[in-house]
């Protein structure tokens, strides 16, 4: 294996170790009182800032019940009909579906919450080093960040430091909940960009359209 794809692999593992941490239920005061491995040392690692030795690794293997070749995308695929973009599970039922790869900047991804039955408990809520947008496609979603409480409807956006903790949940019967989420793990922002001058107001539908794909990112 090249350098290069051993860095993009070491890089890479970062969210995988977060989603099997939370596939587990733990949190990482937990994990660091199990592994020995500093609480900032474990984020750091989540987050893509530090790479993760090999002790760390088998540590972290053991405490989640998984294997190294799954943290590191090497896992055989599943025999018949299985796809490499098929949708990560969680224990909540929620599915996630990566839209980039998760070697650095910004990570996209599509979110799908089941329809519930039962009124909803307010969500957990967790907190971490990034900065996160967050835009509904379908559904209400209900986004407790920290002691606020938001449902948030298709078209709706919001962005917020991840350092404050926040949870999601669908925010009630009636279907489930479709979203989108973009990521920035060191603190990384979307830069909306503002129309120029000469295109607001000209009546040219041509020059409109060309700067309308270059405003930014829209919600639909």
């Amino acid at each position: 294996m090249a350098v290069d794809d051993v860095d993009g692999t070491l890089a890479a593992m970062g969210p995988r170790l977060r989603a099997a941490r939370e596939h587990h239920g733990a949190t990482l005061t937990a994990v660091s009182c199990a592994t020995g491995i500093s609480q900032s040392t474990l984020s750091r690692i989540e987050t893509g800032r530090r790479k993760p030795t090999l002790e760390m690794l088998l540590h972290l293997s053991k405490e989640y019940d998984v294997s190294l070749d799954e943290l590191a995308g090497t896992a055989p695929a599943p025999a018949a009909k299985a796809r490499a973009t098929a949708p990560l599970s969680f224990g909540d039922d929620k599915a996630v579906l990566p839209l980039t790869r998760y070697v650095g900047g910004l990570h996209a991804h599509k979110h799908v919450l089941p329809a519930l039955k039962d009124p909803p408990a307010r969500p957990r809520q967790v907190s971490h080093d990034g900065y996160e947008w967050l835009c509904v496609l379908y559904g209400r979603l209900w986004l407790a960040l920290g002691d606020q409480d938001l449902v948030l409807t298709p078209g709706e956006v919001i962005e917020f430091d991840t350092r404050t903790p926040h949870g999601v949940a669908n925010a009630g019967p009636g279907g489930p909940v479709e979203y989108l989420v973009m990521f920035g793990p060191q603190g990384e922002r979307l830069r909306p960009r503002t129309l120029p001058a000469a295109a607001r107001g000209t009546g040219d539908s041509n020059t409109t359209e060309r700067a309308a794909v270059t405003s930014g990112v829209a919600c639909q």
